[in-house]
């Protein structure tokens, strides 16, 4: 048996100095409080005035003293638990815990063998939760494609169903519009057994973005509130984008970053105190030569990993991102790009690194081929967060005696307790011989990858119960079955 490895403690590597994240904090204290943020919900800005701001309505700029910022972030969860349908899924997010995911949300498919990429549909979602079910290093499903024969309206409710319907892990997916999300509550609350139940054991969560530089979207803003009033997990991300919606700093970007996330964080907290929020990032860099955006940079790995320490800061769970690429095929730019970024932010101590699975193509596609591939990258990944451990029995001082010199250790005991839990052992990669790699077909990663993804789709079993599905059905509209 394998070890499985999740919530691993990391925090190891650390980019910023104790003096560097101090900075950070000190100015993105004094934009809050001296240049303040532009809320464009008329709800948000009222809450934000009731709970002490200053509310400039011509601007629609909010200032809040530095006492109350940090009093709101202090008012916010330490950790939050997302659960999944069966107990081994549940994870705690906070600290310098490690766990990684699928990330979403992409609109197209690449289909290796053919070298072409076609619109995502629902059922495609289905079988990526069937998928990610089985793949053990991807410790929670976020909802990654968009279905796009679906209007709007009915896209809510049909994500979150496609991903409870099809796997036992945590879902997370971001929301789209206010009934969306009251709908998605009800379906959790009728899996769950009831409201109660859901709130006790959050089997959802849910995810709504700022704007960089320092803004809060109208509709984005609205769902902040709905999602706090609800009591479910929230994530509350910013993109800014190096040079384009922030500094061309990674210094500039990280305070713009923080600055963003906090004021989604600050807005729960005033809706419902105790919400369990998420502070996230989605920062990265941009091509020099374009300004466009991009998700396989080293760069995007070294703010994300810096973001972490900024959460360990507040105290507050983080959502990062990493383990994408540029890519538009599995070549070797997929593989190092995908694998730098994720191990950065998992060595940095990033509590639910997002995004790490399936994506590629500036996170617009998702391959079935490549959420296989990542599962083997985040494997290895948390076994580097893992580190060395050393004490008496490790260091094996009486074997070692025992063998003597010019012995070996591969009947050993020892050796057999170990082997296991010391070293990772991979389920994709190839390490035959030449030889032997040929007889079995020579064949590529890619190649080896499709044959694991179609065989663990295909052995999935998990449904939701019938008499669950039935009332789903009956009581939320919309639901494509």
């Amino acid at each position: 048996m394998k070890p499985s490895r999740k919530g691993v403690i990391g925090g190891r590597y650390k980019p910023l100095s104790e003096e560097s994240v101090e900075k950070v904090h000190e100015t993105a204290m004094r934009l809050i409080e001296e240049v303040g943020f532009e809320v464009n919900s008329e709800t948000a800005l009222g809450l934000f005035h009731k709970a002490g701001a200053q509310v400039n309505r011509e601007r629609r700029l909010v200032r809040l003293p530095r006492e109350k910022t940090i009093e709101l972030i202090n008012t916010a969860p330490s950790e939050v638990r997302l659960c999944g349908q069966e107990d081994k899924h549940d994870i705690l997010l906070g600290g310098s815990r490690v766990y990684a995911g699928t990330g979403g949300t992409a609109l197209n498919i690449y289909e290796p063998d053919t070298n072409q990429k076609r619109l995502a549909t629902l059922e495609d979602l289905r079988r990526i939760a069937k998928l990610v079910d089985q793949l053990d290093n991807i410790h929670l499903f976020m909802l990654a494609t968009y279905p796009n024969e679906l209007p709007v309206e009915q896209v809510d409710v049909n994500r979150f169903f496609a991903g409870l319907d099809n796997s036992t892990k945590h879902i997370m997916g971001g929301v789209y519009t206010a009934e969306g999300v009251k709908q998605v509550v009800r379906m959790a609350e009728i899996v769950a057994g009831s409201a109660e139940a859901l709130r006790e054991r959050p089997i959802i969560s849910m995810i709504a973005c700022s704007m960089s530089p320092m803004k809060l979207d109208a509709h984005y803003g609205d769902l902040v509130v709905v999602i706090a009033e609800s009591g479910i997990p929230l994530v509350c991300p910013a993109e800014p984008l190096c040079g384009a919606t922030s500094p061309v700093t990674l210094a500039g970007n990280l305070v713009i970053q923080t600055v963003d996330s906090l004021m989604g964080v600050m807005l729960t907290q005033i809706v419902n105190p105790g919400t369990p929020v998420i502070f996230g990032s989605v920062a990265t860099s941009t091509d020099l030569t374009n300004l466009g955006y991009l998700a396989g940079s080293i760069e995007m790995g070294l703010i994300n990993a810096a973001g972490a320490q900024m959460a360990q800061f507040y105290k507050l769970p983080f959502y990062a991102t990493g383990g994408m690429t540029d890519s538009k095929v599995l070549d070797s730019q997929s593989g190092y790009e995908s694998a730098l970024t994720g191990l950065l932010c998992a060595l940095a101590g990033s509590n639910f690194i997002h995004d790490a699975a399936g994506l590629m193509e500036f996170a617009m596609t998702v391959c079935y081929e490549k959420l296989v591939i990542d599962n083997e990258i985040l494997g290895m990944v948390m076994r580097a967060v893992e580190g060395i451990r050393v004490d008496d029995e490790t260091l094996a001082f009486d074997l070692i005696k025992q063998v003597g010199p010019g012995g070996n250790f591969t009947t050993a005991k020892h050796t057999r307790r170990f082997m296991r839990t010391e070293h990772y052992l991979p389920t994709l990669s190839d390490r035959d011989s030449r030889a032997d790699w040929e007889r079995k077909g020579s064949k590529v990663t890619w190649q080896k990858a499709g044959e694991i993804a179609r065989e663990l789709i295909a052995d999935s079993n998990h449904r939701l119960p019938e008499t669950v599905r039935r009332q789903i059905l009956t009581e939320i509209k919309g639901i494509v079955d």
